[in-house]
C-alpha cells in the first residue's frame, strides 16, 4: 500500500484539470508495488547447518530446524534488498539428544530465555561471479553484533509444479561465539580446550514469491 501526503489546493487544481495526471501517478504506483516483491522463506527446503571443533580433533556439526523470514525489494536491483530471518534456537539439532540439551542450556544458548536468534541487514555488496557480501546484525543470546555473509546467489527464479515462483541462495559465515556470550568451554589435560570458539555457519535458503 502506497501514503502519500494530502495534495495542495493549487495540486488539486491540476489533478481535476489533468486526469491523466492522476492516471499515470497509479501506473507509476502499481509498477513501483509490483517491483518491490516479498520472497517468503520455505523452512521445508531451506537449511542452517553450523560446525564447531570438538577436543582439537574434530568437528561436530548440526543444525537449526526451525527458520523462517523474509526478502523484500526489487527483483533487479538485489543490493537494496532487505533481508530478516528468525532462527529458533530450541530446535538445535546434532544427532545426539544429551549433547542437544547441554547446547540448549545457560552454558550455551539458554534456549529457555533466548529462544530466538535473528538477523536484519544493513547493507548488501555485489562482488564477483554473482556473489554478494550481506553485512546485518545478529541478536543471539542477549546480544547484539554485526556480521557478513558472503552469499552465493539468487538463482534465476524458477516456476514449480503449483505455479509458485521460487529461487534459492547459499550464505555461509565464520563467527566467534564469545563474541555473542556463549564462553563455556573445558581446558583439556594434554593442552586445548573441549569446544572451540569459531563456529562455521552455512545457509541454504530457498524462497517463494509472495
Amino acid at each position: 500500500m502506497f501514503m502519500v501526503n494530502a495534495p495542495s489546493s493549487r495540486l488539486k487544481g491540476v489533478l481535476m484539470r489533468r486526469p491523466w495526471v492522476v492516471a499515470l501517478f497509479v501506473v507509476m504506483a502499481a509498477r513501483s508495488a509490483a517491483a518491490e516483491g516479498v520472497w517468503e522463506i520455505d523452512a521445508a527446503h531451506s537449511t542452517v547447518q553450523f560446525s564447531v571443533r570438538h577436543m582439537m580433533v574434530s568437528n561436530v556439526r548440526g543444525e537449526f530446524r526451525n527458520v523462517s523470514g523474509t526478502v523484500r525489494g526489487d527483483e533487479k536491483d538485489p543490493m537494496h534488498a532487505q533481508v530478516e530471518a528468525t532462527i529458533d534456537t530450541t530446535s538445535i539439532d546434532t544427532r545426539n539428544e544429551k549433547r542437544d540439551g547441554h547446547l540448549k542450556s545457560p552454558d550455551f544458548l539458554d534456549a529457555e530465555r533466548y529462544p530466538t536468534m535473528t538477523f536484519r541487514s544493513k547493507r548488501i555488496e555485489k562482488m564477483d561471479n554473482g556473489r554478494y557480501r550481506v553485512t546485518g546484525d545478529l541478536a543471539l543470546h542477549g546480544v547484539t553484533r554485526e556480521v557478513t555473509l558472503d552469499v552465493d546467489g539468487p538463482t534465476a527464479p524458477v516456476k514449480d509444479p503449483m505455479g509458485n515462483v521460487r529461487a534459492g541462495a547459499q550464505a555461509s559465515a565464520k563467527l566467534d561465539r564469545r563474541d555473542f556470550g556463549i564462553t563455556w568451554s573445558q581446558a583439556l589435560d594434554g593442552g586445548g580446550v573441549m569446544v572451540g570458539d569459531e563456529v562455521d555457519v552455512t545457509i541454504d535458503v530457498e524462497a517463494t514469491r509472495k
